[in-house]
């Protein structure tokens, strides 16, 4: 998938072949996985991150290529879905404590979800205790640093690479 990646961001690949990869990734990780249990590796077991696509938006192509991604490079994804209220995410954070929280929306009236994500991750307490990602359309660099999200990412890969810097084992 690495390789996926970087031929994604150089233009050699579109979204179809991420897609297969990633698909192809994901059976065969359910294939290998139980092979793999108890086995110390770091690149199989990046920790546990947290999906969904923010409340009033029922769009998740994106966030299910990124969720995709993710799983095939070692982290086990929560998916909550669409259209998620900020107080599923927060309830999901206390009781999965996971190390990645991503958001996503496609739509620019949603997008003030994710500071409400955010305020509601601070207002419970557990906002320092995961990082939050970014992601959608309409999202920038700039708009999540407003909101305060730890990361952004424009695409899966380089929600990715993102996701591995932030906790340090890219």
């Amino acid at each position: 998938m690495s390789i996926v990646g970087a031929r994604w961001k150089a233009g050699e690949l579109f979204i179809p072949e991420v897609i297969a990869s990633a698909h192809t990734m994901s059976e065969g990780m359910g294939i290998l996985k139980p092979l793999i249990i108890g086995v110390e590796s770091s690149s199989f077991n990046l920790g546990k991150a947290v999906m969904g696509t923010v409340q009033g938006d029922v769009h998740n192509i994106g966030k299910n290529i990124v969720a995709m991604l993710m799983e095939s490079n070692g982290f086990e994804i929560i998916d909550l879905g669409v259209d998620v209220p900020a107080s599923k995410f927060v309830e999901t954070a206390i009781q999965e404590k996971p190390k990645i929280l991503g958001l996503s929306a496609l739509l620019t009236t949603t997008m003030h979800c994710m500071k409400e994500v955010i305020n509601a991750l601070k207002e419970a307490g557990v906002r320092d205790k995961v990082r939050v990602m970014v992601g959608g359309a309409p999202v920038t660099q700039d708009f999540a640093d407003t909101i305060g999200a730890d990361g952004y990412a424009q695409d899966g890969p380089s929600a990715v690479d993102k996701a591995k810097e932030l906790l340090g084992t890219s």
